[in-house]
């Protein structure tokens, strides 16, 4: 599923869009006009979305996106997301709109867009930009929520989650490695408190989350060797150390702690 790793994410979202737009060039026609729930969708916006693809304002489409799958035409749903990809693909980017698409992404998933049915050539078009949209979320800083959000979203979407965490696996360079140990931490910890869900992919399983966590550990213990002044490795060991051993969490779970504590709550 990986190509040759670009070593800088952003030139990596460059030719994937570049890409997108080529494979999407010629965009599937609709046989009707676009049929969607009225009470939510009105006629005109339909049409809108019945139209040239790249005359749908960036709010039509974000409502069509996020708008439950049930309220349009099966048959038309995964022909409307094919014909709009190029653009979903811009929404979700760096330059995009900055909200959680865990949701958005999971239309694409089986009861929705049917994604992994779509022609091959689209696909890998569309997996290459996601490849790239996960490097860029692993080494930008951004929270490991954030990823885990964009993670789920792309595993919903196309029904496995194991391809893109060896994608983050693969990812190199001090950005990549700060970013992975970050999310180590916070994936770790939730798992030891068995707080780790995720939020709309019914399907998934955070258990293969678990079993990828200690194939990382030799990489969170030379980051931690690297900077031993840095808490947040020195923590990310403990935890998966203590996920791999079947052991409980070295720290109070957070919810709570003032009645615990004895503290009197914020006025």
């Amino acid at each position: 599923m990986s190509d040759p790793l670009d070593p800088d994410p952003y030139t990596m979202w460059r030719h994937a869009l570049a890409e997108a737009d080529r494979v999407f060039a010629s965009p599937p026609e609709l046989d009707r006009p676009v049929d969607g729930c009225t009470y939510c969708t009105p006629e005109s916006e339909l049409r809108i979305l019945g139209g040239d693809p790249a005359a749908v304002p960036d709010d039509l489409l974000g409502h069509f996106m996020r708008e439950v799958v049930s309220h349009w035409e099966a048959d038309q749903y995964p022909v409307l997301w094919r014909r709009l990809m190029p653009r979903a693909l811009r929404y979700w980017g760096p330059e995009g709109h900055g909200t959680d698409p865990s949701e958005e992404l999971g239309h694409l998933g089986r009861r929705g867009a049917k994604f992994v049915d779509w022609p091959a050539p689209e696909r890998a078009a569309v997996e290459q930009a996601f490849r790239a949209l996960l490097a860029i979320a692993v080494v930008d800083g951004r929270s490991p929520s954030d990823i885990a959000d964009l993670l789920e979203g792309i595993a919903h979407a196309t029904g496995e989650m194991e391809p893109w965490l060896a994608h983050i696996a693969g990812l190199t360079g001090p950005e990549a490695d700060a970013g992975l140990v970050r999310l180590a931490l916070d994936w770790a910890t939730d798992l030891l408190w068995e707080e780790l869900r995720f939020t709309w992919w019914d399907d998934g399983d955070p258990q293969v989350i678990a079993a990828w966590l200690p194939t990382q550990r030799a990489r969170v213990a030379a980051f931690a060797a690297r900077h031993p002044r840095c808490k947040t490795a020195a923590d990310a060991l403990i935890a998966v150390d203590r996920l791999q051993a079947g052991d409980h969490s070295p720290w109070l779970y957070p919810y709570g702690t003032k009645e615990l504590l004895g503290l009197a709550p914020d006025s």
